[in-house]
């Protein structure tokens, strides 16, 4: 049964990713409104995001034409198309992200801004269900003529996936309407079927998509559409000429590592993990698999970002990851989060979770300025001070991405099994969440995290059935407590010296018919820790990033006056103390230590002698420094940046005392 047959229960039933029915999925997400958080972290970018950034993004979305656009195709505004051609798709996501918005916090402006947007999208709708105000008029004849480059089925999916939001946080069906109409043209031109045709889009999105519209629908061509679309990749002769670019060099289940465009490989991760979860696709689980190990193990960044190289916006080779050009989109980010997010529902594991919290607390969140006004596209990990946020762009991706995600984050935090509650993420808030049985838990968390290690789990409601309460240790994790109302379970397993990943905290006692008023508290050890590189990243010889907790540190000139913090050298050794700065950057916890710093006597030159100058002691000279979340950098007036820092040689230690 789809939630079709019972619109009255959308709002309360809208996950972002709905396996509750997935035969092969291990966990059941919850729905985004079951959470509220309340904490200082991420409550206060969730209003902003309600707030401002919706607002501005509507107004570009305006301004730029891109609404127009869908003006101009049913006739209502005489003008020339304006923009990219796949301008469409960024109208689509703000109607996600403002879609999951309401699924949290109703807002009747709002909602009427969302009703608007929609009466012109539907409008612009042919007969047929097509839907692309690109390919209209004098591009009429051109439809389905470019599935390479020209992003048709790209935008479907992003209209599919709004509708689907749309339908969850509202139980409306006016862009449902218009989705599963689009999506039925689709089915009647693509499929194995006699009459239809092959192909995919050049930019996988629509395979999630329609994974997740049979998931609202019940319709099962959907499913099998996205699967074709998938296999459709890597076979010979090949859609795009074979061409690892467009990830049609293989068959998806015989593909090992991530290649060409960064973002699009990602996206069709997401689309298989979704198949694999509903079906038992031979090969997309081991193919998963090995995508994943050589994301983690060869081709990723230290924040999670993912993408080495501008040109393609592609993934390079293995341990291809240069810092000051890392092209690290943000759009990849995303898709790295949406995918582990599938992984994890998929497998149960939390080793997908522990790379979706890196990847969210760093390698998302630096793609948006504290104010909620202002854009990254690319997130390099080192800078002189050239690259800084923009309000908008001619290719506009990033932005409503964002936006979408961070609406839809409280969905995040939890999932169901069979046997009880799956706790990934911590921020202090409120969790409804319905237990297999059908009956609820109330959850209270407190906690000041990611500033601190220390988690409160109150019960507030209890089920009259027992059921398990798993919370998630992170890989980062060296040590800690657990007490469950006061007593200190003493076999809890905490310690991750080897750093091994993370995992979810099981124990007798936590399988229990629990009441209302107990209280499990978590206590995660939360030291500053050093990352070393793999030999083979050539640009991180010799250097250590910063790490405390799930946050990457980087090193900006506005905290280190008394240096460019390019010339600086840790000691690997030396403590770095952390310390909460209330009125900085929103409210950060920085690291302050001591190091030491490059003087050069002749700075005109660009090579010379050692000698020439003077003896290396005397070069050095000993400065204290600041670190701050990686996150927040490029929030003040510019100036250098490091994550990757040198580390002292041992004839340079004396200067560090």
């Amino acid at each position: 049964m789809s939630i079709l047959d019972n619109p009255v229960t959308a709002r309360s039933a809208a996950p972002v990713v709905d396996m509750a029915r997935s035969p092969y999925a291990a966990l059941r997400p919850v729905p985004v409104s079951a959470v509220q958080l309340q904490d200082s972290f991420w409550a206060p970018r969730l209003a902003i995001n309600r707030e401002v950034t919706l607002p501005a993004q509507l107004r570009q979305c305006e301004e730029t034409g891109r609404i127009d656009n869908f003006r101009r195709a049913s006739g209502k505004k005489q003008c020339d198309f304006q923009g990219i051609y796949f301008n469409d798709s960024d109208v689509y996501k703000w109607l996600e992200a403002a879609s999951w918005s309401l699924a949290t916090h109703p807002d009747p402006k709002l909602e009427a801004e969302v009703d608007a947007v929609i009466a012109e999208v539907a409008a612009a709708q042919d007969e047929d269900g097509y839907l692309n105000t690109y390919f209209t008029f004098e591009r009429k004849p051109e439809r389905w003529s470019n599935l390479k480059d020209l992003h048709e089925i790209y935008c479907a999916g992003h209209l599919i996936q709004a509708a689907v939001a749309h339908h969850r946080a509202t139980g409306k069906t006016t862009l449902l309407d218009v989705a599963r109409r689009l999506a039925d043209c689709l089915d009647r031109t693509f499929g194995p079927e006699p009459g239809k045709r092959s192909g995919a889009c050049g930019h996988e999105e629509a395979e999630m998509a329609l994974v997740e519209l049979y998931r609202e629908t019940g319709e099962e061509r959907y499913l099998r559409l996205a699967r074709f679309m998938v296999d459709q990749r890597g076979q010979k002769p090949g859609l795009f000429g074979n061409s690892p670019y467009y990830q049609d060099h293989l068959p998806f289940v015989e593909q090992q590592e991530f290649t060409g465009h960064a973002v699009r490989h990602l996206y069709l991760a997401c689309g298989a993990t979704d198949i694999a979860a509903e079906t038992d696709a031979p090969g997309y689980r081991e193919a998963l698999e090995a995508l994943w190990e050589n994301l983690t193990q060869k081709r990723m960044y230290v924040t999670g970002g993912a993408g080495s190289r501008y040109e393609g916006e592609a993934f390079g080779n293995d341990y291809e990851l240069p810092n000051d050009r890392a092209y690290t989109e943000t759009c990849a980010a995303i898709g790295s989060v949406m995918w582990n997010w599938r992984m994890l529902n998929l497998t149960g594991e939390a080793r997908f979770a522990d790379l979706m919290e890196l990847t969210l607390y760093n390698a998302v969140l630096s793609g948006l300025s504290l104010d909620g006004t202002r854009y990254f596209y690319q997130n390099p990990l080192a800078d002189r001070g050239k690259h800084r946020r923009q309000e908008w762009f001619g290719c506009a991706c990033c932005p409503p991405n964002i936006a979408r995600l961070l609406a839809s984050l409280p969905g995040y935090f939890y999932s169901t099994s069979e046997s009880g509650v799956h706790v990934h993420l911590y921020a202090t808030g409120v969790a409804n969440i319905a237990l297999a049985n059908g009956e609820t838990v109330r959850l209270v968390q407190r906690t000041n995290y990611p500033w601190d290690g220390e988690i409160e789990i109150l019960i507030e409601e209890a089920p009259t059935v027992p059921f398990e309460l798993k919370l998630r240790i992170p890989g980062w994790a060296v040590g800690g407590s657990v007490e469950i109302n006061g007593q200190e379970i003493s076999d809890h397993g905490l310690s991750n010296e080897e750093g091994a990943g993370g995992w979810y905290a099981r124990h007798v006692g936590w399988h229990r018919t629990w009441q209302a008023g107990d209280v499990i508290r978590l206590g995660l050890l939360i030291p500053v820790q050093r990352l070393g590189s793999h030999p083979h990243v050539q640009g991180n010889w010799g250097r250590v990033a910063l790490q405390r907790g799930p946050l990457i540190y980087c090193f900006e000139q506005a905290d280190n006056p008394d240096a460019d913090v390019w010339d600086t050298i840790l000691h690997p050794y030396v403590e770095l103390h952390p310390e909460f700065v209330p009125d900085l950057l929103g409210g950060v916890t920085v690291l302050r230590g001591r190091a030491i710093t490059f003087y050069y006597t002749d700075t005109d030159r660009l090579y010379g002698r050692i000698q020439e100058w003077q003896a290396p002691e005397s070069l050095l000279s000993p400065v204290t420094v600041t670190a701050i979340p990686y996150y927040a950098w490029a929030n003040r007036e510019p100036g250098p940046m490091q994550v990757w820092m040198p580390i002292a040689l041992p004839w340079q230690e004396r200067d560090l005392c």
